[in-house]
């Protein structure tokens, strides 16, 4: 599928300057990225930005970046049958573990459909928000590949320059 629109990402203020890095994904993993694999993690809307941001119902410090985005090739997981062609079901998303498991050293199955996604072509997926709180149409966008020369192109909007 294809996605046109804003993206929204919260920044740990460590990479405030760096929006586009995936280096903390890539450093420490996540639910679709093992670690060594950078990935960018962006809400369709800001809505969905401020529950995937309220761990545990507190805020942490964030820098809070929006982007033009314009992408092609992207796998829709929302897409219960797309899923079963990879052998995932949507359950299988929302797996509450997965951390857990990354932490011990364990096979993630979210992280392995990453991998198999990456392979197949995939610049990224769009993937239904797991937050707590967060609405049943809410989405999230991953990225593993991003930038000039790909399939998902990112404008950062700021205009009045304050990233420097």
């Amino acid at each position: 599928m294809d996605y046109r629109g804003p993206l929204f990402r919260a920044l740990h203020p460590y990479y405030a300057r760096e929006p586009l890095s995936g280096e903390g994904a890539r450093r420490f993993g996540g639910r679709f990225n093992r670690q060594g694999r950078g990935a960018l993690y962006l809400a369709r809307d800001f809505e969905t930005l401020r529950y995937e941001i309220a761990r545990g119902g507190a805020f942490q410090p964030s820098v809070i970046v929006e982007f033009r985005a314009d992408i092609t090739g992207l796998f829709d997981a929302r897409d219960a049958a797309a899923l079963a062609s990879v052998g995932f079901a949507p359950e299988d998303l929302g797996d509450p573990a997965w951390r857990l498991r990354m932490n011990r050293g364990e096979r993630v199955p979210t992280q392995d459909l990453a991998e198999t996604l990456v392979g197949q072509g995939h610049c990224g997926m769009v993937v239904r928000s797991f937050a707590k709180g967060a609405r049943s149409d809410s989405a999230n966008v991953v990225l593993w590949s991003w930038g000039q020369g790909t399939a998902a192109s990112l404008e950062l909007v700021d205009d009045d320059g304050r990233l420097g």
